[in-house]
């Protein structure tokens, strides 16, 4: 099978495997999705990515700012871009449309 007879949704016009992109699930989550994302991606058990991130919690501390920050930094499903991002552009228009007062 060469790259124009193989199914679109496996493949690309290359022939290279189409890369699949991060994004918190909207379907399995529990918190905000990074969990459910993170398995999808690694085609792994959503169970066994949140007891990582809840040991990793529990014992160094580190779980509960890479949850925060994943959360801040990968975008949705169907969105696209993270919403640290689009908190940023919002505030960004904020301060446009705000005129200024000079004294």
């Amino acid at each position: 099978m060469n790259a124009t007879t193989a199914d679109a949704g496996s493949a690309t016009v290359t022939g290279q495997p189409e890369a699949r992109r991060l994004r918190r699930s909207s379907e399995d989550k529990m918190l905000a999705g990074v969990a459910g994302g993170i398995a999808r991606h690694l085609n792994a058990d959503v169970t066994l990515v949140r007891v990582i991130i809840a040991a990793l919690a529990l014992f160094t501390g580190a779980g509960v700012a890479v949850y925060i920050a994943a959360w801040l930094l990968i975008p949705g499903d169907g969105e696209d871009q993270p919403a640290a991002a689009a908190w940023i552009a919002g505030r960004r228009d904020c301060s446009r449309s705000t005129p200024t007062q000079t004294t």
